[in-house]
């Protein structure tokens, strides 16, 4: 870790008792305040994954999710932004350089949002792309000088295939070209400002385009230039990480508040006893923080070595994409498990309104939702390709 990386996570660890005092603002701002942003700008969060042409650190990414995890601590809403904002810059280093120009060109403080579901389409023209949708979920987009929004190519009215595939992608594009509609109002998550972006019939040019097949194939235009090895980690890691790793900060979040909480709990109902001294709150303890712990270890574990294979010259395989991919949603799994757990005996109190338990847990369970977390998909494609099967490899 460079020193500059280092400095990051001192500023952030200083940081997180502010982001607890603007939780309950968060959540009913029903986005993150300004202040929120101008503070994490402040550490050099939103610079780790930006490449160094544009003044970032390229940072070793396992840096990042480590940031992350410990935002999301202290709020998850403020952690899930910092991870959607925090990201996109490696996604956007994988684009044509002219691209790249236009983005951080005038502007290195450049936020971009996303929305990759395909809930719009580019119509093929001359040069580019006639671009037309409504992206919901784009978690951040207030903050945002571009989006990401992903959907098929089209031409004569059907998607356009390539080697029997639709060429699917994302299009980058200006603040401009889109409008915002205020609809997230949510149990979970509340914060985000996960709002839809409406796009009507914009031009997108043909550098602004980046096919997931290329980012498959290893042929995206941006490594080129942008040669730090952190981009030219599979995406299929680099992102769904990136949506595990919040949930696994908010249950650390929640086992912290529990234990704080517990510490000083007296149950009346039972004879006045401390709740510290019951076998089955120091049992419960002990358990589930140990799952949470695994689940860190295993998705730092497979970011490094990932990481280090490419620093070696040589490339992830397949069946270490898998199993990065396996546990990035088993840990979201054994994370929600985790919060239920102290949720579920965490007494009354916890569940009044502006606490920082239910909130996690709500919060945690919100995340759960995001498609790339549906763990009984992974574990299927995952068996089926141990038994020497065909699965769609999808987000590997």
């Amino acid at each position: 870790m460079g020193v500059y990386e280092h400095e990051v996570l001192d500023r952030i660890e200083k940081l997180l008792p502010v982001l607890r005092e603007r939780a309950q603002e968060t959540e009913d701002l029903r986005r993150i305040p300004d202040e929120t942003i101008a503070d994490l700008r402040a550490t050099g969060f939103f610079k780790l994954m930006q490449p160094t042409q544009w003044g970032g650190f390229a940072a070793e990414p396992v840096i990042v999710y480590d940031a992350i995890r410990r935002l999301s601590r202290a709020c998850g809403s403020t952690g899930w932004v910092s991870s959607v904002l925090g990201i996109h810059p490696w996604h956007i280093a994988l684009f044509d350089q002219q691209a790249q120009q236009e983005v951080w060109g005038e502007n290195q403080e450049a936020l971009v949002c996303s929305s990759y579901a395909p809930m719009g389409a580019g119509l093929k023209v001359e040069g580019g792309f006639r671009l037309s949708g409504a992206w919901r979920y784009s978690s951040g987009c207030d903050h945002a000088d571009w989006a990401l929004v992903g959907g098929p190519v089209l031409a004569d009215g059907a998607p356009i295939v390539v080697d029997g595939f639709p060429l699917f992608g994302s299009f980058l594009i200006p603040k401009s070209d889109f409008t915002i509609d205020n609809v997230w109002d949510t149990f979970g998550l509340a914060g985000t400002g996960s709002n839809t972006l409406m796009v009507q019939d914009v031009f997108v040019p043909e550098h602004r385009f980046l096919s997931f097949q290329a980012m498959n194939d290893g042929s995206m235009p941006g490594v080129q230039v942008n040669a730090e090895p952190v981009y030219r980690m599979p995406w299929g890691t680099i992102m769904p990480t990136g949506i595990s790793t919040p949930v696994l900060g908010m249950a650390e979040g929640a086992r912290d508040v529990y234990i704080d909480y517990q510490r000083e709990r007296w149950r009346i109902a039972f004879a006045g006893e401390q709740a510290k001294n019951d076998p089955y709150v120091t049992e419960r303890v002990g358990r589930v923080t140990s799952d949470i712990d695994a689940s860190w270890r295993q998705l730092s574990g497979h970011i490094v070595e990932e990481y280090e294979t490419i620093l070696a010259g040589g490339e992830p395989t397949i069946d270490t994409r898998l199993d990065a991919r396996r546990d990035q949603v088993r840990a979201t799994q054994r994370c929600v498990a985790a919060i239920d757990v102290f949720m579920e005996s965490a007494g009354a109190a916890a569940l009044a309104k502006g606490t920082p338990l239910q909130r996690l847990f709500r919060d945690a369970r919100a995340a759960r939702v995001q498609a790339t977390n549906e763990a009984e998909k992974v574990y299927d494609m995952y068996g089926k390709y141990k038994f020497g099967l065909d699965p769609l490899l999808m987000m590997v």
